[in-house]
This record gives structure tokens, C-alpha cells and sequence, in this order.
């Protein structure tokens, strides 16, 4: 079992939960931290200290105060943490239900674990420790069905960048130009609007206001 786990969930009244499971199950040594920065630099110095956390338990989303963090969700450590410490194991325990966010934790960042919260939260979390400690992955049951379907929508990271832009309200024209500036390639107008208008059809829309709906409900952006 695990000997070394550490916690970031900024709510205590889960925090309080996830602590007296971990205690139930003998860890000998668990903390638990309110913010992603502070995960990320806790990880990084067990590894430089030679007693490097075995496994990351951690939500996706975190409340804004007033520090100025790095990371600000839980996707962005998850990110960081399977960038630069790929040994470490990574559970995420979010009420996020989102399969194509949960999609994309699993194909790009390779969590092992996700836990969907609600009234079975603490028993699935115990089965993914057991799970993820002898190398296998743990998906909820509420998600597992829709994540194995075959036939779900086909975005990738280009896409995402393209949806994000969209978001924020720049124009076509303006995309290919901030592309172009990043060195992100394919950035001409052609490709743009070839690909946006791939997406409105994959999801069933007509327009773009209605496109940027739509993937924020599906957890894309």
C-alpha cells in the first residue's frame, strides 16, 4: 500500500473525509494542502528530499482568494506534476462529470484514477487507492460506460486552442494572426475556418455562439 499520499481540496469538509479514509487504510504519512501551488511545491521538494509522494489526490476545481497562483485548477497541476514527475500517481476526485474532460485527463496527462464526488465518493476513492497502488486505472462507474464509447467527438488539441480563442471573442482573422505569432502551425484562414466548421457539425450547431456553449457544457474549454 502506499506509504506517502498527499491531498489538495480547498473544502474541509471533504478534505476531513478523504483524511479519515486515509486513516482507516494505515498510511503512515498523508498531508494535505488548500492549493495547487502549494501541491506542486510540496511534490517537487519530496523529490529533491529522496522521499517523493507516491500518489496525488486532487480536485479540479479550486476557489480564487486573494494569492496569485501559477496553477488555478486542479487540471493545471495534474499537468505540471505528470510533466515533470511522471512516477507519481494521480487520482482525481472531482464532481466534475464531464467525459471529455475526463477524456483528456486520461488520454494526454495519464492520470490514474478518476473518482467521480456524491454518496459513493469515499468507497470509489478507497477502490481507486487499491486499484491505482498495483498499476491498474479506476474510472466511477457513473462515467466508465459514456469514456468506452467509440463514438464520441473526435477533438484535438488544435481544436481546443481554436475554442479557446473563440471564447475569448477574437475573430477568425485575428485567430490566424495570434497563431502565426506563436509559431502554431497550420495558422492560415483556410484551415481555421475548415476546422471550426468540422466542429459545428460534429456537435450539432449552427453558429459559433452556440459552438462555444456547447464545449463549455462537454468540459473543452
Amino acid at each position: 500500500m502506499y506509504s506517502k499520499i498527499l491531498v489538495a481540496e480547498d473544502l474541509k469538509s471533504i478534505t476531513d473525509g478523504i483524511h479519515t479514509l486515509l486513516e482507516e487504510l494505515n498510511i503512515p504519512i498523508t498531508e494535505q494542502v488548500q492549493y495547487c501551488d502549494d501541491a506542486f511545491l510540496k511534490i517537487k521538494k519530496s523529490v529533491l528530499d529522496g522521499e517523493p509522494y507516491e500518489l496525488l489526490i486532487t480536485d479540479l476545481s479550486f476557489k480564487k482568494d486573494h494569492r496569485n497562483e501559477k496553477y488555478t485548477s486542479g487540471e493545471e497541476l495534474v499537468e505540471a506534476v505528470k510533466s515533470e514527475y511522471p512516477s507519481v500517481k494521480v487520482i482525481v476526485y472531482s464532481i466534475d462529470d464531464r467525459i471529455q474532460k475526463i477524456r483528456r485527463l486520461f488520454e494526454k496527462f495519464e492520470i490514474d484514477g478518476y473518482v467521480c464526488k456524491g454518496r459513493k465518493g469515499i468507497q470509489e476513492l478507497k477502490d481507486a487507492i487499491f486499484l491505482t497502488y498495483n498499476g491498474k486505472q479506476y474510472i466511477s462507474d457513473q462515467v466508465s460506460q459514456a469514456l468506452r464509447n467509440t463514438n464520441s467527438v473526435n477533438i484535438d488539441d488544435f481544436d481546443i486552442i481554436l475554442l479557446s480563442y473563440l471564447a475569448k471573442g477574437h475573430i477568425q482573422d485575428e485567430i490566424s494572426q495570434l497563431l502565426k505569432n506563436q509559431n502554431i502551425t497550420p495558422n492560415s484562414l483556410s484551415t481555421i475556418e475548415k476546422r471550426i466548421n468540422k466542429m459545428k457539425n460534429i456537435m450539432d450547431v449552427q453558429n459559433t455562439v452556440h459552438l462555444i456553449a456547447v464545449s463549455k457544457d462537454m468540459g473543452l474549454i
